[in-house]
């Protein structure tokens, strides 16, 4: 590949070494390479899915799905729910705060033999749900985190069951380590930390550190990584800082669903290609746009396909014209004919390379119920079931 388009905190780094990374066994269900796409709300479902897995192998995560509208049998979660004919592994991530739902959700999901992995959010730092005492909440009552992951392992049989969550509350309260303990106490087939607190949001830098610690501290079970996977090649070099055995990679493929080629290719020990001409990424945005349409309507998926339209675009040079105009799309028919204004021989600037998509930053002061500190051990759930928009 072109150096050009290598930025210079990875100028240096190597294409793994035959045997240097192994794929990551998680029960029946073989990680190869070790690369998971992270659980998003409103991003990762079946559409975005099919998409992601067209570019490269991996474990690719449902958005999350609440187990008590799962219970309930509500009809758009079912429909969230649902996974590709031919999608394999069916991976699902399941959103709960109380045992019971979590457990009873559980049953349904493996009685009904609608998936092969599940994983569960303890991550979400969305304060609609902190502040109900759930999400990345939860970790701060341990005894509460290990009934709902003790209810989810004990249903779940021989389908593998895994943990998201963040390194804690705030900076000087953190909680990661107990949580991989608890996991690993439980029967959790593997965990992943996204190395933020909660009070971060997605804000600066993520401390790798944090997963080296937990790579020390969970030593039975698989550790992946979360956090700044921008490159292909941020992968390799969060992996050989930490230990860890496998990455999650959130929203560095935002509109750039060809991160998972560049994975493949980087852990198979070769250079990742090129990134797309416009043209290229121009298939891709109406691939992707017809898959929404198809799965929930033509109104509903490509208003939902605007936010994806101006992650394609962005890094791209006089592209700001051109999201004006997609930010407002009604239409399949719209869509087309604005992407037909652009230049299909445009190249990806190298500058670009590492623009951040998804989550603006800015921190925030955690809100949590009121008296959640008096009784960290206290294992009533949370009176309400929320979902926010991942870890």
């Amino acid at each position: 590949m072109d150096p050009t388009y290598v930025s210079e905190i990875n100028r240096d780094v190597k294409p793994a070494a035959p045997g240097e990374f192994a794929p990551v066994s998680l029960g029946p269900i073989l990680a190869d390479p070790p690369v998971v796409l992270a659980p998003m709300a409103g991003i990762t479902n079946a559409p975005f899915r099919r998409l992601c897995r067209s570019f490269g192998a991996g474990l690719y995560v449902s958005e999350m799905i609440t187990a008590r509208a799962l219970v309930e049998r509500n009809a758009k979660t079912m429909h969230l729910a649902e996974f590709d004919p031919d999608e394999s592994p069916r991976s699902l991530q399941l959103y709960g705060v109380d045992p019971h739902y979590v457990g009873e959700a559980t049953k349904l999901l493996v009685g009904e033999d609608r998936v092969d992995h599940i994983d569960m959010n303890f991550g979400c730092p969305v304060r609609k749900v902190t502040r109900k005492g759930g999400g990345a909440a939860i970790p701060a009552k341990p005894r509460l985190l290990e009934s709902i992951v003790r209810a989810a392992v004990k249903n779940a049989g021989d389908i593998p069951v895994t943990i998201k969550f963040r390194m804690g509350i705030q900076d000087d309260w953190m909680t990661f380590l107990e949580t991989g303990r608890i996991a690993e106490a439980e029967g959790v087939k593997a965990i992943a930390l996204h190395a933020r607190t909660a009070a971060q949001l997605y804000d600066g830098e993520a401390d790798w550190n944090a997963i080296g610690e937990l790579k020390q501290a969970v030593t039975s079970i698989p550790v992946f990584g979360n956090g700044d996977i921008w490159e292909a090649y941020d992968a390799l070099r969060m992996m050989r800082a930490t230990g860890c055995d496998g990455v999650v990679v959130g929203r560095g493929c935002l509109g750039r669903p060809w991160l998972f080629r560049d994975l493949a290719a980087v852990f198979a020990g070769e250079a990742p290609p090129d990134p797309p001409k416009f043209g290229e990424v121009i298939e891709t945005m109406r691939t992707h746009a017809r898959l929404l349409c198809e799965w929930i309507s033509e109104r509903v998926g490509i208003r939902d396909f605007r936010k994806h339209a101006t992650w394609y675009t962005k890094g791209f040079p006089g592209s700001t014209k051109m999201r004006d105009k997609l930010i407002r799309i009604d239409s399949l028919a719209e869509l087309d004919a604005i992407l037909d204004e652009g230049d299909p021989e445009m190249e990806f600037p190298p500058s670009a390379m590492r623009v951040k998509r998804g989550k603006k930053g800015g921190t925030q002061k955690v809100q949590l119920p009121e008296g959640f500190r008096n009784d960290l051990q206290d294992a009533t759930p949370p009176e309400a079931e929320e979902p926010g928009d991942g870890g």
